[in-house]
């Protein structure tokens, strides 16, 4: 029997592996999830006003069926639905604007776009219905020990392959015009990663699928999933940071002693099973694998730092082409690549809780605004935004890999039973793709501990997953 296991990293990465580990091994299984800065991880959320609002990982797509799951399980409600529109800012005028009225949008992008729209859309289509075969997958058990296996058994070579290429090539290719991809593609990656349209296909289907499909989010904040999730599977919560993994091996099984700083000073303890959710870059962490043979090298790739400003003020709409402020429509304005565009993306966000009574501000009240840019917003940007402003709260962090400096796909197996969560982010960036790893992670922890091989790695799963029914 396994006993006990280790998490490192209690944001949504390290609870979903928890709940996923405790599914598959049993209740009886005891872990331990490591934690330095809170639960939640990347899916925080600031005051405003007394009111809580996300400060990032904000939406949802309609098809997580992990996320549902979620939610489901523990009780959580869909946070009610706020309408309002989106326009594309290239930084002189509005080059897409959306209406009250959906047809008229899709005239809109009809008439500027022509078919590229339609392609797009028939693009981004047959890359999701090939990735939700993943589900079925995991419901019959099977894992894959590496990114790229992943990958190839839902989309074979050419889902690798999207992996290694731009989505901007992808797209080209497909019959998307280069006006289409600059105004349109440009926009809604630089709000999503903030980055441009050479971060790679598969990244960018996902982060377009987002942007044209409906979305949700937890009401209360979608941390709730993350301390949900370790609540419900009685998870031992160390507040500590982790410094390293040494190897040790006890009657032929390997033994991994876990190094954590704590409040309370320097510790240790010993575990079967270990899974690292945090990113193991040099720029984002100093751990150190001690004793392992072959050593466990440095994993490659950058990240793109990222600032979200929380902006409570009152918005310059005159900056954006509209001297009466009353007259402002648009809740979130997403920007094209343009030199002088000094911020990514800005959003009218209403709060975690909202009520039935809850009704946005008129567009020349002041209001909560949240800013994506890549470098802190100094004072002459921030008066360029807002006419004034009551409140600026700034989180900076690195966010995203930087699609641009991997060649590779990160390894999901470290050692025998030392498992990485974090590369998938190299293969997308979301709620639900880290979802699906943690399941994967949890999955092939036990098809090993079990020598279930049958269960990994398995070639023509489609056809396997239909004659088991």
């Amino acid at each position: 029997p396994l006993s006990p296991a280790a998490v490192v990293g209690a944001g949504l990465g390290g609870s979903a592996s928890a709940y996923f580990l405790q599914q598959h091994f049993g209740p009886q299984v005891q872990l331990d999830v490591y934690e330095a800065a809170g639960v939640g991880g990347r899916l925080a959320t600031v005051t405003v006003n007394k009111q809580q609002y996300e400060s990032r990982g904000a939406s949802i797509h309609a098809l997580s069926l992990h996320m549902q799951d979620f939610v489901k399980i523990l009780g959580l409600k869909h946070r009610r639905e706020v309408a309002g529109k989106s326009a594309i800012f290239s930084g002189e005028h509005f080059v897409l604007e959306e209406t009250d009225w959906y047809l008229l949008n899709l005239f809109r992008l009809w008439w500027h776009y022509g078919i590229s729209f339609l392609r797009l859309q028939m693009w981004v289509e047959e890359v999701m219905e090939k990735f939700m075969r993943i589900y079925k997958y995991q419901a019959h058990g099977y894992a894959f020990s590496s990114l790229e296996e992943l990958l190839r058994s839902l989309g074979g070579e050419a889902f690798v392959n999207m992996t290694q290429r731009s989505v901007a090539e992808s797209l080209l290719e497909v019959g998307v015009t280069q006006r289409f991809v600059d105004d349109v593609i440009a926009a809604v990656l630089r709000s999503s990663y903030g980055q441009s349209v050479l971060v790679p296909a598969f990244a960018g289907a996902m982060s377009l699928a987002g942007a044209q499909g409906s979305t949700w989010a937890v009401e209360g904040g979608n941390k709730l999933v993350c301390s949900g999730l370790l609540k419900l599977t009685k998870a031992n919560v160390i507040s500590a940071r982790v410094t390293g993994i040494s190897l040790h091996s006890s009657e032929g099984r390997a033994l991994y002693q876990v190094h954590y700083e704590s409040p309370e000073g320097q510790g240790s303890a010993f575990y079967d099973l270990v899974v690292v959710t945090t990113p193991l870059h040099p720029s984002r962490s100093n751990f150190t694998f001690d004793n392992f043979d072959p050593p466990i090298a440095d994993l490659p790739g950058a990240f793109q730092p990222s600032v979200t400003s929380v902006v409570h003020g009152y918005l310059n709409s005159s900056y954006f082409g509209f001297p009466d402020p009353k007259l402002f429509p648009f809740t979130s304005i997403l920007t094209t690549d343009t030199p002088e565009l000094f911020f990514h993306a800005m959003d009218n966000i209403c709060p975690v809780n909202v009520s039935a009574a809850f009704r946005r501000k008129q567009p020349q009240e002041a209001a909560v605004w949240r800013v994506l840019s890549p470098r802190p917003l100094d004072k002459p940007q921030l008066k360029t935004l807002f006419r004034s402003y009551y409140s600026v709260q700034v989180a900076e962090w690195p966010t995203y890999p930087r699609y641009d400096a991997a060649k590779a796909l990160p390894p999901v197996v470290l050692h025998e039973s030392l498992f990485y969560l974090s590369g998938v982010e190299w293969v997308a960036s979301s709620m639900e793709m880290t979802a699906v790893a943690a399941k994967n992670v949890a999955l092939l922890a036990y098809n090993r501990w079990h020598q279930q091989l049958d269960k990994i790695d398995q070639k023509d799963l489609m056809h396997k997953v239909k004659t088991e029914l």
